[in-house]
C-alpha cells in the first residue's frame, strides 16, 4: 500500500507492465526475411522498442544498411501490424509481480492509466489479450493525441482524461521517453531496470529504479518530500 495517495499513476507498456520483445522481434523479423534482408537477435531489437511501429521498422531496416522512403514505411507498417495482431501475444506474458501490484492499486482507489507510443488498436488488444483491460481508467496511444511521448503534454493529457493533478502523479516506465516526460511534466518518475532501452535506466535518473515490481511500493513510501523535486 501506498503511504500518501497519488493522484494517478501511468504506466508505459512495452517494457514496463509487459514483456513484449519477442513477439515485436518476431513481427520485425518476418518483415525482414520476406523481404531478403537479415533478421536481427531479439535481445538487439530490444532495445529498438519504444517509439512505436513505424520508428522499429526504420530501425531494423538501417541495422540492414537501408534507409526507407515514407511510402516503403507505409506499406511496411501495414504488414506489420497485419503480422503482429495476429501473433501479439504469443509469447508476451506480464512482467512478474504486476498483477499483484495492479490490485492493491486498485484498492486504494487510485486512477490507472496506460500511456504508450504503441497504437490505440495495439494498444486495445494486447491488453485484453493479457486480461488487464479493465484496470485502467484511461489508456492514451501514441495515436490518441497530436503528440506523444517524450512530449511532456501526453502525460499531462493523460492525467486530465482521468482530473488528476500532474504534480501529484507517478509515471512508470522503462526508457528515456517515459522518464523525460515525466520530468517536464513534473511527475515524480520510476524506472524500471528490466526493461526496453538504448540509455541504461540508470543514466536516465529518474526519481527512484525498481528491479521488480514487488518493490514498488516500498521504494515509493521510501522517498521523502525532497526527492520529489524535478
Amino acid at each position: 500500500m501506498l503511504k500518501k495517495k497519488p493522484s494517478a499513476i501511468l504506466f508505459d507498456l512495452d517494457g514496463t507492465i509487459a514483456d513484449t520483445a519477442l513477439d515485436l522481434a518476431a513481427t520485425l523479423n518476418h518483415l525482414l526475411s520476406t523481404s531478403g534482408r537479415n533478421e536481427i537477435h531479439h535481445d538487439l531489437i530490444r532495445n529498438m522498442v519504444g517509439e512505436g511501429a513505424r520508428a522499429l521498422i526504420k530501425k531494423g531496416y538501417e541495422y540492414n544498411g537501408e534507409i526507407l522512403e515514407d511510402q516503403e514505411l507505409e506499406v511496411l507498417h501495414d504488414q506489420y501490424i497485419n503480422y503482429y495482431q495476429s501473433h501479439i501475444a504469443d509469447k508476451t506474458v506480464l512482467f512478474p509481480g504486476v498483477i499483484r501490484m495492479l490490485d492493491t492499486i486498485i484498492k486504494q482507489n487510485i486512477p490507472l492509466a496506460i500511456c504508450t507510443n504503441k497504437s490505440d488498436e495495439l494498444t486495445h488488444l494486447l491488453l485484453k489479450e493479457l486480461k488487464i483491460f479493465n484496470y485502467f481508467n484511461v489508456i492514451t496511444c501514441g495515436n490518441s493525441f497530436s503528440f506523444k511521448k517524450p512530449d511532456p503534454r501526453h502525460l499531462i493529457s493523460t492525467c486530465a482524461l482521468m482530473k488528476a493533478d500532474p504534480k501529484g502523479a507517478i509515471m512508470v516506465g522503462d526508457s528515456i521517453n517515459d522518464i523525460e516526460a515525466a520530468k517536464r511534466a513534473g511527475m515524480l518518475s520510476v524506472g524500471v531496470s528490466f526493461g526496453y532501452t538504448e540509455t541504461p535506466i540508470t543514466k536516465l535518473f529518474p526519481h527512484l529504479i525498481i528491479n521488480n515490481f514487488d518493490e514498488f511500493f516500498d521504494a515509493i513510501n521510501k522517498l521523502t518530500p525532497h526527492t520529489r523535486v524535478v
